[in-house]
C-alpha cells in the first residue's frame, strides 16, 4: 500500500462542504484518509477570479497505481461538477481541485500525471497545510524536506486556518 498526499481546494459553492465530499467520495474508490490538515483559507493564486479557496491536505493509503489514483481524482472532479479551462494558462473558479503531491518517493513524469506536484515548493496553499502534518517528509526531487520548502518559498499569499 502506497502513501500518498494530496492537497484539495474549492473555491466555490459551500467550500468547506465540497471538500467533505470529495473526501468522502474517496473511500468509494478504495482510497483510504489517514489523516487531514485543518482547513485554510487562501488567496488565489495565478487565477482570473477573485474567489479565496479553502484548501487542505490529506495523506492517504491506496493500492492504486499512480495512472488509476489520477483517474480516480478526475472522476471524482467531474462528479462534483468540477469545470477545466480549455487553457492552462486561464484557470477557472472551482467547486473541487484535487492534486498529487506525493506517491510516496516515486518520481512520475508523463502525460497523464507528474509527481512530486511541479510547482508544490512554489505555494504556500500547499506548504502550509501539509507542514502541518508531514514536516518532515522529504521531496524526492529537490531533496528538502516540507518544512525546509515552506521557509524558503517566496510565495507571500496569504493562508490563513479557516474559522467556519
Amino acid at each position: 500500500m502506497a502513501t500518498v498526499y494530496l492537497s484539495l481546494g474549492s473555491s466555490i459553492g459551500n467550500r468547506a462542504r465540497n471538500i467533505a465530499r470529495a473526501i468522502e467520495a474517496l473511500a468509494m474508490h478504495d482510497i483510504h484518509v489517514v489523516k487531514q490538515s485543518a482547513l485554510y483559507e487562501t488567496e488565489p493564486v495565478q487565477m482570473r477570479e477573485p474567489e479565496w479557496f479553502l484548501n487542505c491536505v490529506v495523506e492517504l493509503q491506496t493500492d492504486l497505481q499512480p495512472p488509476e489514483l489520477m483517474h480516480a481524482l478526475l472522476e471524482i472532479e467531474r462528479s462534483m461538477g468540477r469545470e477545466r479551462a480549455a487553457s492552462p494558462s486561464h484557470k477557472l473558479p472551482r467547486t473541487i481541485d484535487l492534486d498529487i503531491l506525493f506517491y510516496g518517493s516515486e518520481i512520475i513524469r508523463d502525460a497523464a500525471v507528474e509527481i512530486p506536484h511541479p510547482r508544490m515548493a512554489e505555494r504556500r496553499f500547499v506548504l502550509v497545510p501539509l507542514a502541518e502534518i508531514a514536516p518532515g517528509i522529504m521531496h524526492p526531487v529537490l531533496k528538502k524536506a516540507v518544512a525546509e520548502l515552506l521557509a524558503a518559498t517566496t510565495d507571500c499569499s496569504e493562508v490563513r486556518p479557516w474559522r467556519s
